[in-house]
């Protein structure tokens, strides 16, 4: 819920600095309120929230992984319990532990850094 509250406020303040002039424009151009915001709202929004979007995802990742580690024993007992007790290898098992969760980050911020780039705007 935490996280989720910054991401919508980070949607909300992205939409918000949008210039009013354009909303204006559209609805001078006859499109429905609608399509402003899917043609118009949506897509210079974007270019503004993607970069602290990245950041909370990044922080959804990092805070899952230690709320499963706190609030779910279970799960990660079956592979950090379970293992180090059997194998009695406690540095491999809590590195490929750590190895998985730096993977999600990664990716995550392989992912968010792509798309970022893919919508800003090319200067001539």
């Amino acid at each position: 819920i935490y996280t989720a509250s910054f991401i919508a406020e980070t949607v909300r303040a992205g939409i918000l600095a949008v210039s009013h002039g354009q909303t204006e424009a559209a609805t001078a151009l006859g499109m429905s309120k609608a399509k402003t915001l899917r043609l118009i709202v949506i897509p210079q929004a974007m270019r503004v929230v993607i970069p602290p979007l990245t950041s909370q995802y990044l922080n959804l990742t990092k805070n899952s992984s230690l709320a499963t580690a706190i609030g779910y024993p279970d799960l990660v007992n079956v592979f950090a319990g379970t293992t180090l007790n059997q194998t009695g290898q406690a540095i491999e098992v809590i590195a490929m532990t750590m190895a998985v969760y730096l993977t999600l980050s990664l990716l995550t911020s392989y992912f968010m850094n792509w798309y970022n780039a893919r919508i800003q705007l090319t200067e001539r």
